[in-house]
């Protein structure tokens, strides 16, 4: 697991926390919405990278 693989994961959960806090609060559904696909593509691309798919 490379340090790029940890940091786009952890983004992306911190992203996944502010998705669930801000759809609790009552958010615009364009934040939330920015929020979550930032949120898979971070996961995504650390998930891959730990693979090995994408370098």
């Amino acid at each position: 697991m490379t340090g790029l693989s940890t940091i786009l994961i952890v983004v992306g959960l911190f992203l996944a926390g502010g998705v669930y806090s801000f759809s609790k609060q009552g958010m615009p559904k364009g934040v939330i919405v920015l929020l979550s696909i930032g949120s898979v593509m971070c996961l995504v691309a650390g998930i891959l990278r730990i693979q090995g798919l994408w370098d």
